[in-house]
């Protein structure tokens, strides 16, 4: 053996790898039958075992775990970076293989030299035939079985299967007898001395226990294998008689029966069940105890059970010593030991409670007709010979003297099914009994016995009286002052009270008063009052009450019951309420209130709430409020009938005012003062849904002092203020000229006094709006959307500032942001809350969030909108937040100018986006690539709808091509990417949706186009088409020179009517046939453009009902007056004007219901057919609108980047 410093040579060698800290190099040869196994749990980088061979050891190979040869040496280098002691194990295992009366070897060798300088476990597996035992005869000190480590560190184990035992040195276990495949182990520490010889070994047949046991005639006992243990018989043999069961045996009536198991351990795998029986009279039962032999079994898990039958009318009483604890649940005894006992009643019913020793419960008192207690008991359990004691007894019932008041009903009624109990009236021979219930008439002195001691847990009392009135008055007394009659029963007293039919019978309650609580609860002091009434559908549960309330009195019509509900624990104290004869009235109940000062909450319930209140009937509470407080009305829960005839009302009632009358759903009085009736009136429903209830509150707060604030809103033209309740607070009360609301509006221009009493800041909203009206497209002026200064004396903060914006028909609103562009908040690119804005139609369709600084210069929309901020503070905040100017029609409904950035993406997406587009609209981007760079367009998330008219479309083209890129409809299928090589219209058009929705989200990648040979064609193609507009322009030029006619011409109709663009009497537009275009004019027919008198456009609208003519009408000149002058500036190309893809006769666009004429059928058309003439027509007295239709003015004009 050689240490670190004479093998670090060679640990150069071959563990170079290693950071040594520690080496060992030693040489060893394992015995014959021996197997050794070196290893370590380490890393191979930091510890490993080598062997080392060679010419002067230079061969080496490493590995964590080594298993050696036996009797071949090696020689074996440890190179560790930790303590080798603790780095490294070995294990040395040998076989011992046994026949039926012998053991190869018989010894247990250890081979105490090896490798001493490491923690060894010298291991041993056994091998024997099936039947045979290994004896293992422990030499020197005998071992000890324990579960705690060896003081020594000399631990011993036997492993069999599963189960594992421990054991150490100085004990009295000299032989361990062993199954097959059974392993014994030593484990040693390192440098630990140990004997060359463990033990001797020996085998024999296996050895069984024997048992010699004695069951009486009244017992039965059952060994039983448990399920999944190894093979073991059990025999019973009586002198020269062997019985023998691989699984079980049953044993009654022997006497020292000798019992012999196979296994020498049964009680591992047997458990023991033994049955004993008791049969008990009227009055004994022999055996008067569950007694049982302590001894016997005690080393296996046993199960004792005792079953006791009792005659009828029998008590069974079982004593137990040191009590007993009862068990909830599925909970289990710490100690083991747990009694069951279960009880079995005539029907065939149990009823089993499970205990723990050492509890209160001592004593049991059974009624059933057989009683099963079963003590289940662990392996080496410790039991009493006595376990209870058993009594029985004729049933111990109860029996008392009953005597009704006159017209008084006694009934006693069964509540639950346990236990075994009946009710008995009078005497035997006469006695009759009924195990359910009994009912008392006769104002005579009667016995009543039940069958059971404790009656009052079986059964219950409701006592009855009925009190008939006559149409002024009511006799006797309602509630006796205190009643002896089963006091401690639950009692329930009932009055049937009835009047006349047209009358109502009136409770009145003492001071102060009765609670209403939920139908159903029960009230702190357990005397529960309960109201019903009779009514011809049926009986309404009016309410139910407890002491100290509000409620005074109730009166309910024709006929009723009152009852009060009394525990059997309470002593009897009810409330002494008088009857009266109360007036005619139509409502089913009405209840009146004292509200008391100061503030409160108070609940009420309509008649049978939860359930529904009777068709057509009205129930009535009458309020009576303290002075100087506030009442508000509260509907927590309310649900509405479907009507048949009539509707369902909440009618308020003051002393002379007139009646106000609300629905459920309408804003109920809040802060108003004075006494109220409130009456709801039901409707005739549809019983097959739900029907009225209505659960309310009446809030009563002191009247405080309000904020007042006088608002001047005329030095701020079209704004108005919007004032709102959002918070829970009940006692906050806003008046606008001293009248409550729960929501103010101080309209435009207007002046208000407001009053705020006891409003948070939070509890209120205050928003403001401002209307932008553009009624003349000439006279607009583009407009700065800015906060005006609201008065300081709102104590609110403004929470929202919304501008709405109105415009003509035939007019565009076009939005700006003062920093050059906007951005759509997106998911990806959000806004900031403090700084967006949201814009939607007037509809209140959202047309999206935005903000500045981003890539859309321009927003155009063909719709009146409002634009909202808000989640700011306006006060440091007041810079102005978009620019609005006003511009020509667009067919769209809206447009959006884009400037993609070349350093990011762009998103596009539909407006509302992620909800669909609304029917029918249409939205377009117009989209401007800089030159030198090509637009990778790609959908990224695209939703079509099934269409219930039209299609969907969705189209991309250049600017200066008319021919699409892509045009989609719904049903076909859609690219997912789009190179465009310049600038570009995307447009996507929706349908009317049967189902679903149609939306988008797009993006726009920007990259550099390198295709020179794209450009030279393009560059090309721009000279080419530059002559020919040349040429056409020199054409059109020669041609207007040849003509030397008047240029311009109108058709004139005096009187009578001009045609309407709406009547369509010709097959074809006029933009398809040839009605509008005229082979010649007469010179006589012809007028110049002096027309002052304004007179004829004032005629032509009164007189527009005509439909339109292809023949000319002779002029003769203005009949009232002369005609104005119509100067209208020649058409110039429009570079900032959006142009449709398809003529309009041709486009897929629908038709837009508020402009129902089409631009070729309008009276201001214009045809430059006519040669040099242009005919003019007057639609009103404003601009003309140009349109063009020739061909030539088709031609794509040329894009310019300033009108993107």
């Amino acid at each position: 053996m050689r240490l670190c410093v004479t093998c670090a040579l060679l640990g150069l060698l071959f563990l170079t790898v290693l950071d040594s800290s520690e080496c060992l190099q030693t040489s060893i040869r394992p015995d014959k039958d021996s197997t050794v196994k070196v290893s370590t749990e380490l890393p191979l980088d930091q510890c490993a075992v080598c062997t080392v061979s060679g010419v002067n050891d230079t061969e080496t190979s490493c590995t964590s775990s080594l298993s050696l040869v036996p009797e071949e040496e090696v020689k074996l280098l440890f190179n560790c970076s930790q303590p080798i002691e603790q780095a490294y194990t070995v294990m040395i295992t040998r076989s011992i293989e046994c026949t039926k009366d012998a053991c190869s070897p018989t010894t247990g060798d250890t081979q105490p030299s090896i490798l001493t300088e490491f923690t060894r476990t010298f291991t041993w597996d056994l091998k024997a035939p099936e039947k045979i035992v290994v004896s293992l005869n422990i030499l020197g000190e005998g071992l000890l079985e324990t579960t705690q480590p060896c003081s020594d560190g000399f631990p011993y184990s036997v492993t069999n299967g599963k189960d594992q035992t421990q054991y150490c040195r100085g004990g009295s276990v000299t032989t361990l007898d062993l199954p097959d495949k059974a392993v014994f182990s030593l484990q040693v520490k390192p440098n630990a001395p140990v004997e060359s010889v463990l033990f001797q070994a020996s085998a024999g047949p296996l050895k069984g226990r024997t048992m010699v046991v004695s069951v009486d005639s009244s017992t039965t006992v059952v060994v039983s294998r448990n399920r999944g243990e190894p093979e073991c018989e059990v025999c019973s043999v009586d002198g020269s008689t062997r019985n023998c069961s691989p699984t079980e045996k049953t044993l009654t009536n022997v006497d020292k029966l000798s019992l012999e198991f196979s296994c020498p351990k049964p009680q591992d795998m047997y458990s023991m069940k033994m049955n004993k029986e008791i049969s008990c009279t009227t009055s004994s039962c022999p055996p008067a105890a569950g007694e049982v032999d302590p001894e016997l079994f005690k080393d296996f898990k046993r199960s004792l059970t005792w079953d006791i039958s009792i005659p009828d009318k029998t008590v069974l009483t079982l004593d137990f010593p040191g009590g007993l604890k009862e068990l909830a649940g599925a909970e289990n005894c710490q100690d083991g030991h747990q009694y069951s006992v279960s009880t079995t009643k005539r029907d065939g019913k149990s009823k089993t409670n499970s205990y723990c020793k050492g509890g209160t419960v001592s004593q049991l008192n059974l009624l059933g007709a057989t009683t099963t207690v079963t003590v289940e008991v662990p392996k080496d359990g410790e039991l009493d010979p006595k376990l209870f004691t058993v009594k029985a007894a004729p049933r111990g019932g109860r029996m008392m003297s009953v005597t009704p008041d006159p017209e008084t009903i006694i009934t006693i009624r069964r509540l639950s099914d346990e236990p075994d109990c009946s009710v008995c009236r009078d005497k035997e021979p006469k006695q009759i009994c009924n195990p359910k219930f009994l009912t008392l008439k006769d104002p005579t002195n009667t016995s009543v016995e039940f069958t059971c001691p404790q009656p009052q847990d079986v059964f219950d009392v409701e006592i009855n009286r009925e009190i008939d009135c006559t149409e002024t008055s009511c006799s006797g007394n309602i509630v006796q002052a205190e009643s002896s009659l089963f006091p401690d029963f639950n009692r329930t007293f009932t009055w049937d009270l009835k009047v006349v039919s047209t009358r109502a019978f009136q409770l009145d309650f003492p001071e102060p008063g009765m609670r209403q609580i939920p139908n159903g609860d029960t009230c702190p002091d357990g005397h529960t009052y309960s109201l019903v009434t009779y009514l011809r559908t049926g009986p309404a549960n009016i309410g139910t009450f407890c002491k100290n309330g509000t409620v005074t009195t109730v009166l309910a019509r024709y006929k009723g019951r009152m009852s009060l509900q009394v525990p059997g624990d309470r002593t009897l104290d009810p409330v002494d309420f008088k009857l009266n004869v109360g007036p005619e009235t139509s409502m089913v109940a009405i209840v009146k209130v004292n509200l008391p000062r100061g503030v409160s909450s108070t609940g009420f319930i309509s008649a049978d709430y939860p359930g529904d209140f009777p068709d057509n009937q009205q129930m009535q509470w009458d309020f009576k409020v303290p002075g100087m407080h506030n009442y508000t009305m509260r509907f927590s829960d309310h649900r509405a009938p479907e009507c048949l005839n009539n509707e369902v009302e909440v009618e308020y009632q003051k002393k002379d005012k007139k009646a106000t009358k609300l629905t459920l759903t309408d804003p109920q009085p809040e802060h108003q003062q004075g006494d109220f009736s409130m009456v709801l009136k039901n409707c005739e429903t549809n019983r097959t849904l739900e029907g009225l209830s209505l659960k309310y509150k009446v809030s009563l707060m002191r009247s405080g002092h309000p904020v007042l604030c006088a608002v001047d809103l005329t030095k701020h033209q079209g704004v108005s203020l919007q004032i709102q309740k959002v918070g829970s607070d009940p006692y906050c009360e806003m008046s606008i000229d001293s009248k409550v609301q729960e929501k103010i509006n101080v309209a435009a221009g207007g002046k208000a006094s407001l009053s705020f009493l006891d409003c948070p800041n939070e509890d209120v909203r205050l928003t403001a709006s401002k209307v932008i009206a553009c009624q003349n497209l000439a006279s607009c002026s583009p407009t700065l959307l800015t906060v005006p200064k609201l008065d300081s004396c709102l104590p609110m903060p403004l929470h929202s500032f919304t501008w709405h914006i109105t415009i003509p028909q035939d007019s565009t609103i076009d939005l700006r942001s003062l920093t050059g562009s906007l951005q759509q908040s997106l998911p990806g690119q959000e806004c900031n809350k403090s700084s967006s804005l949201h814009v939607a139609e007037d509809d209140g369709s959202s047309l999206g969030e935005f903000c500045p600084s981003g890539v859309i210069k321009k927003v155009q929309v063909h719709a009146n909108i409002s634009v909202t901020a808000s989640n700011r503070n306006f006060k440091k905040d007041m810079r102005t937040f978009l620019n609005v100017s006003f511009s020509q029609e667009i067919p769209e409904t809206i447009i959006y100018r884009i400037s993609p950035k070349m350093s990011s993406p762009t998103l596009l997406a539909s407006p509302n986006w992620p909800e669909g587009m609304m029917p029918f609209s249409t939205v377009s981007w117009i989209v401007a690539v800089p030159s030198g760079y090509q637009a990778n367009l790609q959908f990224l998330n695209i939703t079509q709808p099934k269409c219930k008219d039209r299609h969907t479309a969705m189209k991309v083209k250049m600017l200066d091509q008319e021919e699409e890129l892509m045009s989609r409809r719904e049903d076909e299928q859609q690219e997912d990417k789009l190179l465009v090589p310049r600038s570009f219209y995307f447009n996507m058009s929706n349908c009317i949706p049967e189902e679903g929705q149609f939306g988008a989200v797009a993006k726009i990648v920007l990259q550099k186009n390198n295709n020179l040979l794209a450009i030279l064609l393009g560059i090309a193609g721009a000279v080419v088409l530059l002559l020919i507009v040349l040429t056409v322009v020199c054409v059109v030029t020669k041609k207007k020179k040849q003509d030397k006619k008047n240029k311009e011409a109108s058709i004139y109709i005096g009187k009578g009517n001009i045609f309407r663009p709406g009547d369509m009497h010709f097959t074809k537009s006029r933009s398809d046939n040839e009605s509008h275009v005229y082979d010649s004019i007469d010179e006589t027919m012809v007028y110049g453009h002096l027309l002052p008198d304004s007179s004829y456009a004032d005629s032509l609208q009164d007189s527009y009902n005509g439909m339109q003519v292809d023949s000319y009408q002779t002029f003769t000149g203005p009949s009232d007056g002369e005609l104005p002058v119509i100067k209208e500036p020649d058409y110039e190309p429009e570079m900032d004007q959006y142009k449709p893809f398809l003529a309009p006769s041709e486009s897929f666009l629908p038709a837009r219901p508020r402009t129902p004429i089409d631009r070729q059928d309008s009276l201001g058309f214009q045809d430059r057919r006519m040669v040099d003439n242009e005919l003019y027509t007057f639609k009103s007295t404003g601009d003309m609108n140009t349109i063009r239709l020739s061909g030539a003015d088709m031609e794509p004009q040329p894009i310019l980047e300033e009108s993107l």
